[in-house]
């Protein structure tokens, strides 16, 4: 074989070699001497927690500050951005007009009311696309957390608004067929229709339509597969798999989720928590995934917001009938029925979920602290779980005070969860230190 024949042949099988190597893992950062136990001396928990902290740079931290605090403000601006437009469909009667289009489109009142619907969605993704273009993009851009161009942010704002169009209008076909024939007991059919649709979407949301953003794969790294997958089964979790999500494509975010019920159980991380964390990280954060399904979160949450469901259905029945009565016809709405009463429910319900806000956060937190805990618990790993709270100061907050934490807070802060990690440690220190002999 001539030389440069076998030198070429000895390269590719050598670039053959290195392919087939997986990439280092990320390394375990430092643990802060603070966060360390040191024989005959007591460990504190603050001090241990107060060290963590101030891994992060002032900068960075005034940064993720200016970031979340600037989400209470869009809470509001939100609000009053929805009561503004709703109340423009009203008053100009602009649903009325949506409403006649779809009538003299067809008779058939199910596709009547699937025929506004389109129209509604499209009509105020133009007169929201503006604080949309600008919260989901240009803000997460300001602030380093966006990965993606315009066009590729926009590939996935229209994908989810045609998703939008299709499973929503399913849904209030549904809704405004259990108004039309349920003239009195409505608001109680409606909530269990609502109730049954979430569900739904809670099962299929992951499966079928998330792919529809991302590209899922089995993770291929026995590394890292290897030990989520003993936790699941130490955890009663069915699956064989692991799946890796290229949510990359979008931000630097790390996330993960466990989901999924008879046959469809599936467990996901994303390829940022693979690229930016060490494996005692992403042990930690599977480990807090899975105390969500071990705990059934998904069914519990569900029963909690079943109920809020039927709180809001019973005050929509109430405010309905309290508006239309005064201005049903100058809005050029018939009755509860009609489709084009759309905008006021809209209305109502931001007025309710708005006041609600602290309750709703604390509907979600609770269940999250109960997954830390659960996570320290089968992950066995606090300083993972301190470490990987710290890529969260990113666009959290860390030490908020307590009733800012309650009102706008649905994951307890960086500096509640990296506390609680430094305190599974000191009562199992047992764990980390070497036996006296």
């Amino acid at each position: 074989m001539p030389r440069a024949l076998l030198l070429t042949a000895v390269l590719i099988l050598l670039s053959a070699c290195a392919l087939a190597q997986p990439k280092p893992l990320v390394p375990s950062p430092p643990i802060p001497d603070a966060a360390q136990f040191h024989p005959g001396q007591p460990f504190d928990v603050d001090a241990a927690t107060n060290a963590y902290l101030a891994e992060i740079p002032p900068a960075e931290r005034a940064r993720s500050d200016a970031y979340f605090e600037g989400g209470y403000w869009l809470l509001l601006w939100d609000f009053l951005y929805t009561v503004v437009v709703m109340l423009i469909l009203l008053n100009a009667r602009l649903s009325a007009r949506l409403r006649d289009w779809a009538e003299r489109a067809t008779r058939r009142r199910p596709l009547q009311t699937f025929l506004y619907w389109i129209e509604y969605v499209l009509l105020t993704a133009v007169l929201f696309f503006p604080i949309t273009v600008y919260e989901g993009f240009f803000r997460e851009r300001k602030y380093g957390l966006m990965n993606q161009a315009f066009g590729g942010w926009f590939r996935d704002y229209a994908i989810s608004t045609a998703v939008g169009l299709v499973v929503g209008g399913i849904a209030v076909v549904v809704l405004f067929a259990i108004v039309r024939r349920l003239e009195r007991a409505w608001w109680v059919w409606g909530a269990i229709a609502s109730i049954v649709i979430l569900a739904i979407m809670m099962v299929l949301g992951p499966v079928f339509i998330a792919p529809l953003f991302n590209k899922y794969t089995k993770l291929q790294d026995e590394r890292v597969k290897a030990p989520i997958l003993s936790m699941a089964r130490a955890n009663g979790i069915n699956v064989s798999e692991v799946y890796e999500v290229n949510a990359s494509k979008q931000s630097k975010r790390v996330s993960a989720f466990v989901t999924g019920f008879l046959g469809t159980q599936r467990i996901v991380l994303n390829d940022n928590l693979l690229n930016r964390c060490s494996l005692p990280e992403i042990e930690a954060v599977m480990g807090h995934e899975m105390g969500h399904y071990v705990l059934h979160h998904v069914y519990n949450g569900l029963i909690q917001f079943g109920v809020l469901f039927v709180l809001f259905f019973a005050y929509l029945k109430w405010g309905l009938g309290w508006t239309l009565r005064r201005w049903g016809g100058k809005w050029g709405i018939r009755g509860v029925g009609d489709p084009a009463v759309l905008p006021l429910v809209v209305l109502l319900g931001a007025i309710f979920f708005f006041v609600l806000t602290p309750v709703t956060n604390t509907m979600v937190r609770v269940p999250e602290e109960e997954a830390d805990i659960f996570g320290l618990n089968a992950s066995r790993q606090p300083d993972g779980e301190a470490q990987v709270d710290l890529l969260l100061a990113e666009y959290r907050k860390m030490s908020p005070g307590p009733v800012e934490e309650f009102i706008f807070f649905d994951h307890p802060s960086g500096r509640s969860r990296i506390h609680m990690a430094m305190r599974w440690k000191a009562e199992h220190r047992s764990l980390f230190e070497a036996p006296q002999k």
